[in-house]
């Protein structure tokens, strides 16, 4: 009996399981559905819809720099039993140097890899955040790694402008410990600042400050509520007297990058 396409959507759709698995299986049982979806119950491949929506708030962070190009690969499963495995480790890795040589485009050729990891560690598994970074004329890119438990959990990759390898490293591993949301007062939505302005305006009131103050108290806080999110704005991890701006002098900070497990 000839297997069609929509034979093997119609299987997929009903078990959860990848295209070859579903081919497979019809052709192992001459195209009867009934009997297809039992051989994948046999072969435990028929969970993994059930397993699919399971939350994947575990996994593993990978990075990857080969000269000017710099590529971070989150790869998400549902326990750090499975994230801090070889296997599941080994797997992140590959896609990230993939990834830094040809593109984000490249995590598409590793469906069959996590399908087939899906069913032996019978967890939900899925590529995350991917970001690949790209230093042009003039710029450096470094990254920074920090694993727990033989698995990466913090990845951050950054691009400078008119400063060195070393500069751009230093500010990489700032940012795994500040975790900044922008790079600049700019980039916050315009949304976000209003509400917190309205927001320390009444805590401001609330607190019996002259009014005549007032403007100087609201700027001051905001520029506090700033601080915590850009990362120009931020006191540098390693000398606090001086913010990231300082510290990169004439350099630029052109994109960065980063991926918290968990976060």
């Amino acid at each position: 009996m000839a297997i069609t396409a929509k034979d093997v959507q119609t299987l997929r759709q009903s078990t959860g399981v990848g295209i070859l698995d579903a081919k497979k299986a019809l052709e192992a049982n001459d195209g009867d559905m009934e009997a297809a979806t039992q051989w994948l119950r046999v072969q435990g491949l028929a969970s993994a819809a059930k397993r699919a929506d399971r939350e994947a708030g575990e996994g593993a962070v990978a990075v990857v720099r080969d000269g000017n190009v710099a590529a971070i690969v989150e790869l998400r499963c549902e326990t750090d039993f499975v994230a801090k495995s070889e296997e599941f480790v080994s797997l992140a890795d590959e896609i990230a140097a993939r990834v830094c040589a040809d593109g984000e485009g490249a995590t598409g050729q590793f469906t069959d890899n996590i399908e087939k990891m899906l069913t032996t560690l019978k967890e939900n598994i899925s590529i995350g955040r991917v970001y690949r970074l790209v230093a042009g004329e003039d710029e450096v890119v470094d990254t920074y790694w920090h694993p727990q438990a033989g698995r990466g959990v913090n990845a951050v990759a950054v691009v400078l402008k008119g400063g060195t390898q070393e500069v751009a490293h230093d500010v990489a591993v700032h940012i795994a410990f500040a975790k900044p949301l922008f790079l600049a007062r700019e980039d916050v939505p315009t949304a976000e600042v209003d509400a917190e302005r309205k927001t320390v305006e009444e805590i401001s009131r609330n607190e019996g400050k002259p009014e005549a103050a007032m403007p100087k108290i609201i700027e001051g806080r905001l520029n506090g509520w700033f601080k915590d999110r850009v990362l120009l704005e931020q006191p540098y991890v390693k000398d606090e007297k001086q913010s990231i701006s300082q510290f990169l002098n004439a350099a630029t900070i052109t994109a960065y990058a980063q991926v918290v497990i968990g976060g």
